[in-house]
């Protein structure tokens, strides 16, 4: 997130995805200067898909699919970020409930 603070460029998400009509959920806060957020979008059926930030060989952001390309059960989600919280109590996650899976992100997003 460069120099830009988490909550500010957590605020902008909300409002690009609100501005489309997504809802949009902080579900946990992290540390509000440096915290690494994880973007949980849900859709149609109870799936979901995950974005986590990472870094390309330029030190460039973009983010990555760690559950891969395709949506997972919800709860399977879940249970991924409740193991990165127990390793990284300063994440935040954000969920953007869109039944068209739009994710918002400005960055890149790198396919497994």
């Amino acid at each position: 997130m460069s120099d830009l603070k988490v909550r500010f460029w957590v605020d902008a998400l909300r409002w690009r995805a609100e501005s489309a009509g997504a809802s949009v959920y902080v579900a946990r806060k992290g540390d509000p200067d440096a915290g690494v957020v994880l973007v949980k979008v849900l859709m149609a059926q109870r799936l979901a898909q995950l974005y986590v930030p990472v870094r390309d060989m330029e030190g460039e952001r973009l983010w990555s699919l760690p559950l891969g390309a395709a949506p997972s059960e919800e709860n399977f989600v879940t249970a991924y970020l409740d193991r990165r919280i127990d390793q990284d109590p300063d994440i935040w996650v954000i969920e953007i409930d869109d039944p068209q899976g739009r994710h918002f992100l400005t960055e890149p997003v790198e396919r497994p």
